[in-house]
């Protein structure tokens, strides 16, 4: 099934009018050294990650919380930005592979990260990028706002399986990437208009909400294919069977979660209810007595 005119094709003029000198010089297969090399330190930073959140709880139970609105907005913008950037500079690799080379290719093939210097480095990036956005979680605790199961669940897991699809080129994650990096370039940016005192409609907040259910229903498809791919024995599909397990148990997680909330939050209101979850879930940006957080001066 692998198309050998996809190995002549020069997908970084083919793809991107422009491509940044760091982009031009990434070589994919030094941080897949380093990556694998250092695969416990996922582990470690979601160790950290645990006992700095749960214990900063603990630290501000009888302490005022802090504002951190200006901030919050920096943080928000600057993540949106480079979702934005992300998005940019991946989707249009996965688009001229299901154009010209089919589904099979898009998931079974890691051209995105061999073949292709600007999607590759970028995908590097949105695997490290799995680090730092761990800090929504500590403005959660800071602003003494409740930490709920599906934040910090969904921050863990999703760092540990990008780094272990990176180290194993698992050619089914350019979808989840592209998908990844185009929900967050909404989502926050618009935590980040919140933030700056704007108030978007409310139907905005369900649309994330949606484009999230969205994203693990897709990405529960591609699993599924990519088992298919694997039972029909294509030994050349660049997916191993232990990522579409530990994968479609993580995307079906997500989807049971976020559809608990989408209910919740959309088709059974219930004020008591919404007014316990944090700010960091679309829809929900209240401050600590209930009051719509954009009008908090």
């Amino acid at each position: 099934m692998r198309n050998n005119n996809y190995y002549n094709d020069n997908f970084n003029t083919r793809n991107y009018s422009y491509m940044f000198n760091f982009e031009e010089e990434f070589e994919h297969s030094n941080t897949r050294v380093w990556m694998t090399e250092n695969w416990t330190y996922g582990f470690l930073y979601c160790a950290i990650y645990m006992i700095v959140i749960f214990g900063g709880q603990h630290l501000m139970q009888n302490r005022p919380r802090f504002q951190l609105r200006g901030v919050l907005a920096v943080w928000n913008t600057m993540l949106a930005l480079f979702s934005v950037m992300g998005a940019c500079r991946t989707f249009p690799e996965l688009y001229y592979v299901l154009k010209n080379y089919g589904i099979y290719h898009s998931i079974c093939v890691p051209s995105f990260i061999m073949h292709d210097r600007v999607s590759g480095f970028w995908t590097w990036l949105f695997v490290l990028s799995k680090l730092p956005e761990l800090g929504d979680t500590i403005f959660v605790v800071l602003r003494k706002q409740p930490l709920i199961f599906l934040h910090w669940y969904h921050h863990i897991t999703v760092l540990l399986y990008s780094w272990f699809s990176y180290t194993e080129y698992t050619a089914s994650a350019r979808w989840f990437i592209v998908m990844n990096y185009c929900v967050h370039s909404i989502m926050y940016g618009y935590y980040a208009l919140k933030c700056l005192g704007y108030n978007p409609p409310k139907n905005f907040a369900m649309l994330i909400t949606s484009l999230q259910l969205t994203q693990m229903i897709v990405g529960c498809t591609v699993n599924i294919w990519a088992a298919q791919y694997l039972q029909e024995g294509h030994v050349d599909c660049h997916v191993s069977p232990t990522n579409v397990k530990v994968s479609i148990a993580m995307y079906f997680s997500y989807f049971v979660l976020f559809a608990r909330f989408f209910y919740k939050s959309y088709m059974n209101p219930d004020p008591n209810w919404k007014k316990r979850q944090p700010e960091s879930i679309p829809g929900n940006y209240r401050s600590q007595n209930g009051a719509d957080k954009s009008k908090v001066q």
